[in-house]
C-alpha cells in the first residue's frame, strides 16, 4: 500500500506515513483469539487490508504464561500504534483484549464476534459509546449493600464491572422466595430498556437479586449489544450454562 498524500510505500496497510506525516487510516478493528490476532484497518468505508499477529500460547501452568501474552499483546499493539488511529474496536478472547488494551492509551470500543468488520463498517455514522474506566467498588452504587451469593456475587458484578459501557451498578434487594438451583451461582443480563440499560438476575440456590445496569448506549439497540457482550462475559466466566 502507498501513502494517499506522497504515494510512498507502506510497509502495513494504513501505516501512518513517516515521511509526509499522513493519518493513512481512521480506525482499526481487532479480532482477538488467543493464539491469533487479525488487525483490520479501515479509512472512512474503506477496508484498507489486515495483518495478521501470531502466538504459540504457554501451557496453563507455566510460569512464562503471563509474560508470553504480554509479549503477544505487546505485538497487536505495535500494530496499532503503526495506524495512529483516532478509533479502536476490539472483540474475542477478555484475557487478551484487558492485555492490548493495558498498552494502550485509546479507547476501545466493543464489538461482537459475527463479522466484526462490517459490523464497524455498518455503525461508522453512529457516534461510538462512552468507554467508562473505574473499578467495581467504584461503579458500585444503590441503598442495597448486600449482594446475593458473597463473594462470588462480587466476583459476578465485577466481570459485569469490567465492560467499558458500563457505567454503574445498583443492587436491589434480596427476594427468598424463588424455587432453589443445585447448579450454583448463575447470572444473566436481561433484555435493554428505552435508555440502554439493563438487569442483571443473579440467583443462588433459592435466593434472587436484580441489579440495575446503567450504560452508556443511548438506545434499546445499543444496550442489547451491551447486553449480549455481558452475557458472553458470564459464559465465559462459567457463570451461564
Amino acid at each position: 500500500m502507498e501513502c494517499r498524500e506522497c504515494g510512498s510505500p507502506l510497509d502495513h496497510p494504513g501505516d501512518y506515513c513517516l515521511l509526509c506525516r499522513t493519518e493513512n487510516a481512521d480506525a482499526v478493528v481487532l479480532e482477538l483469539e488467543r493464539d491469533r490476532a487479525t488487525v483490520t484497518t479501515l479509512h472512512g468505508d474503506e477496508v484498507l487490508g489486515s495483518y495478521v499477529v501470531t502466538t504459540t500460547p504457554e501451557p496453563a501452568d507455566s510460569e512464562r504464561v503471563t509474560t508470553e501474552l504480554r509479549n503477544f499483546a505487546g505485538l497487536v499493539a505495535d500494530e496499532v500504534r503503526r495506524k495512529r488511529p483516532d478509533e479502536v474496536y476490539a472483540t474475542g478472547d477478555r484475557d487478551v483484549l484487558r492485555a492490548v488494551r493495558g498498552q494502550l492509551h485509546h479507547d476501545f470500543y466493543r464489538v461482537g464476534e459475527d463479522d466484526p468488520v462490517q459490523q464497524v463498517l455498518d455503525r461508522r455514522g453512529d457516534a461510538p459509546l462512552e468507554v467508562v474506566e473505574a473499578s467495581v467498588a467504584e461503579k458500585l452504587g444503590g441503598s442495597h449493600s448486600t449482594l446475593v451469593g458473597g463473594r462470588t456475587g462480587r466476583k459476578v458484578l465485577a466481570v459485569v464491572a469490567e465492560h467499558p459501557h458500563v457505567k454503574k451498578i445498583i443492587p436491589g434487594p434480596i427476594d427468598a422466595g424463588g424455587s432453589g438451583s443445585q447448579s450454583g451461582l448463575r447470572a444473566k443480563a436481561t433484555r435493554a430498556d428505552g435508555n440502554g440499560n439493563v438487569r442483571l438476575l443473579v440467583r443462588d440456590g433459592s435466593s434472587v437479586q436484580e441489579n440495575r445496569i446503567v450504560t452508556t448506549a443511548r438506545d434499546r439497540e445499543l444496550g442489547e449489544r451491551v447486553r449480549e457482550d455481558l452475557n458472553k462475559a458470564l459464559r465465559d466466566a462459567e457463570f451461564q450454562e
